[in-house]
């Protein structure tokens, strides 16, 4: 399900997986040392010889259905060894590093994995039953956040099972709604989807994005809204970009130059730069705006304050939070004419602009503030530097807009969203009251606006859109869901374990109220991150509300790596401190057990992307802690990552694979180099996207492969890869449902909760 959420800037990697229908979390022990003698192949279990005296036992679950290593299709082992760094390192599978649209071997070792997978999950005894109570979790009528432009409102909505949400507008805002733009009507099976969309100032036209089959590539389009006319014009080749309106003339955007001729459809991108695309125009006639050929591994994106006095270059070179700005006047601007002038011209700290008025600009910064501040600067008087107008406090200042006459400030405490408003001059006032555990983001709007939108969510409440009158301070409901249940059913409680090192590490627990009260420990799903900065808050899932009305606990980890506690917490948890986001989530597996919450031998995981490695990792380390695990587009391959699409971008977060001291950290705990045989191993299911172009699907195959191939007992490993899908994003509702019964049924399965919720 995709909700319209308050944009932060896409985050290369993790952004969509991070609010994934589950996430699963990471792990470690002691007791296996890496290998560094020069000369000792170290090599994938996959290959290696298995010990002689067998595997060892997994925790107690269900012995149906297993599946020795017979029972899975072959898979050719090329032997394959590279010495790197005086160690002989095994990767026999890269063969399946191919493209499976292109390369034939590589599609029909999938297909026979998708046809084994398939086999097995539809007789698994749950399934049917949660793909019909997913349906139903689904079938409700919600909206996005409102946006205002002109005198009219645009929002999506989605009356229920609708592939895709729809992008409806009205005038005014109690006017009659009126269907703008459908995706449903591209394509049969929902595949093609509007991925983003931004209405001009005025709101006259509206500029949104087309994706097809999950891919990170847009070609953008625009519609006039009075008549519902599209134009002509397509926009291709636009990657992780904004859409930042120049008045009803045209707008900026991101893209990378038009691969060429047989080029690998998965090799890195380079010189990505910033364009302008007038209304009316074939996109040969686009201006180029910025670009930096010096640093082709520089990206850049475009943004206009809210006059439209100035236009605002942000560059990175990674997801790293750190950026430069360069600003371009675009009062007095001859045609065909773009100066930009550095601003910050360094890429060291985190910039995010806030609002412009005239020559005063207010950004969102960590300079001098680990934990954020809000910071202004009058372009008229530059030598009087950056003024602080907001400082730092103890909690995350997460996000800041500019409304009306005041500043919304979001804060991030103990991983909950807290807002509250303050004056031009940074003197807070109230805080913005909400009602239980969750989550509030939005508060979208521009200076000189009377009102705001908000959206609030949690574990057990659909998300709700509530507009608030920002003079009188009123709140009232604009979309608010009819669940399919009572939310008041169920207890979001937040409690802290402490990791291996006595890090204390927040955990949400979720349950039927009526099974907590009775303290009985419950098959349990632990979901967790733990990368990129990125924070995991409290969100609405109709699969996970599937697992929690058929008797499971859910449980979401914060551990180091994320953003929740700010740089520390990031810094913590990346790079050569990677293994503390391992600690962290294997300490909260053991307090879930130790707690009476988890059932032992119940224990399941998940995590999407960055998630997925996690998954991969915690599985190596500590495989007798859980009963089935989940490791969804993951990252599996750590020696290599850097080789595709967005990889190269990851790198501040992982470490370089071509730097020995990195190396070795990656090599510790790569999910496809570290599987432990002759130990026994949970249930796993490996998912991806056929067309995933951030995470490509050859992480999942080698991963797998080893998996397959390795003396780690019998239960499944199998692999499931969903076509005409990617990273996440744009994902019809109808494969939602169909994988999300596919995920639950086999780590219902493999939990006990079928025979739990049968003695409940």
């Amino acid at each position: 399900m995709m909700w319209e959420q308050d944009r932060k800037g896409a985050r290369l990697l993790g952004v969509l997986a991070a609010t994934a229908l589950f996430a699963s979390a990471p792990a470690r022990s002691n007791d296996r040392a890496d290998a560094d003698t020069a000369g000792e192949a170290v090599l994938p279990a996959a290959v290696a010889t298995a010990v002689s005296a067998g595997v060892a036992t997994a925790p107690p679950a269900p012995t149906r259905l297993v599946l020795p290593r017979s029972a899975y299709p072959e898979t050719h082992n090329d032997g394959l060894v590279e010495q790197v760094f005086g160690q002989r390192v095994a990767d026999p599978f890269r063969w399946l590093e191919a493209d499976p649209r292109s390369q034939p071997q590589v599609a029909g070792w999938m297909a026979r994995q998708n046809a084994l997978s398939a086999d097995y999950l539809a007789k698994l005894p749950q399934r049917d039953r949660f793909a019909a109570r997913i349906r139903s979790l689904f079938d409700f009528e919600r909206y996005g956040l409102p946006r205002k432009a002109g005198s009219r409102y645009f929002y999506t909505r989605n009356s229920g099972l609708q592939n895709q949400s729809a992008l409806w507008v009205r005038k005014g805002f109690a006017g009659q709604q009126r269907l703008l733009i459908d995706p449903n009507a591209w394509s049969a099976d929902g595949s093609l989807a509007m991925a983003q969309w931004e209405p001009s100032p005025s709101g006259r036209f509206v500029a949104f994005a087309e994706q097809e089959a999950g891919s990170d590539w847009r070609t953008l389009r625009v519609v006039e809204v009075a008549s519902g006319r599209l134009l002509d014009e397509q926009v291709r080749w636009a990657n992780d970009t904004e859409i930042a309106w120049i008045g009803d003339e045209g707008f900026l955007y991101s893209r990378f130059p038009e691969p060429k001729a047989g080029e690998d459809p998965r090799a890195p991108r380079f010189d990505k730069a910033v364009w302008f695309h007038r209304v009316g125009s074939a996109q040969e006639q686009d201006e180029q705006v910025y670009a930096t050929p010096d640093h082709p591994e520089w990206s850049h994106k475009a943004q206009v304050t809210a006059d439209g006095r100035w236009a605002l270059i942000v560059s990175e070179v990674s997801t790293d939070r750190r950026n430069a700005v360069h600003l371009i006047q675009l009062e007095g601007r001859r045609a065909g004419q773009w100066k930009a002038e550095p601003l910050v011209p360094e890429i060291v700290d985190h910039w995010r602009l806030v609002a412009g008025i005239g020559n005063r600009l207010w950004f969102l910064t960590d300079r001098g503030a680990a934990n954020y501040h809000l910071v202004s600067l009058d372009l008229a008087q530059p030598k009087d530097g950056w003024r602080v107008v907001v400082p730092e406090r103890g909690n995350v200042l997460e996000g800041v807009r500019m409304i009306g006459d005041r500043f919304l400030l979001s804060y991030l405490k103990d991983g909950q969203s807290v807002a509250v408003m303050a004056d031009r001059k940074g003197r807070p006032g109230k805080a913005i009251t909400l009602n239980g555990v969750g989550t509030a983001s939005g508060f979208g709007g521009r200076p000189g606006d009377a009102e705001t939108f908000y959206q609030f969510t949690s574990f057990n409440m659909p998300p709700a859109i509530y507009r608030m009158d920002l003079r009188s301070g009123e709140v009232t409901p604009f979309a608010v869901p009819k669940a399919g249940f009572d939310p008041a059913d169920y207890s979001v409680e937040q409690r802290e374990f402490a990791s291996k090192d006595g890090t204390k590490v927040p955990l949400y627990v979720v349950r039927k109220k009526v099974l907590a009260q009775a303290g009985k420990p419950l098959p349990t799903l632990l979901y967790g991150y733990g990368g990129f900065d990125i924070s995991l808050t409290p969100s609405y899932s109709p699969v996970r509300m599937a697992w929690l009305e058929a008797g499971g606990a859910f449980a979401l980890a914060n551990i180091r790596g994320g953003g929740e506690f700010g740089k520390t917490w990031h810094e913590a948890g990346r790079r050569e401190k990677k293994q503390n986001s391992f600690d962290d989530f294997i300490a909260a597996g053991e307090y879930l057990i130790a707690e009476g919450i988890a059932a032992k031998g119940g224990l399941a995981v998940q995590g999407s992307s960055n998630g997925g490695l996690l998954v991969g990792a915690v599985v190596n380390q500590r495989p007798d802690l859980f009963a089935a695990a989940n490791p969804d587009v993951g990252v599996m391959d750590m020696l290599r990552f850097d080789r595709f699409t967005s990889g190269r971008f990851w790198v501040d977060d992982y470490g370089r694979p071509d730097r020995e001291e990195d190396w070795r950290t990656l090599r510790s705990y790569s999910p496809y180099h570290n599987i432990a045989e002759g130990r026994g191993y949970p249930a796993i299911l490996v998912t991806t996207g056929e067309n995933d172009d951030r995470v490509v699907p050859a992480h999942s195959f080698k991963y797998v492969a080893a998996l397959q191939a390795a003396q780690i007992g019998d239960r499944p490993h199998l692999l499931r890869v969903e076509p005409r899908a990617g990273h996440g994003a744009g994902k019809p509702v109808e494969k939602v449902i169909a994988s999300g019964a596919d995920v639950l049924a086999f780590l219902a399965y493999w939990t006990g909760l079928e025979q739990a919720a049968a003695q409940q």
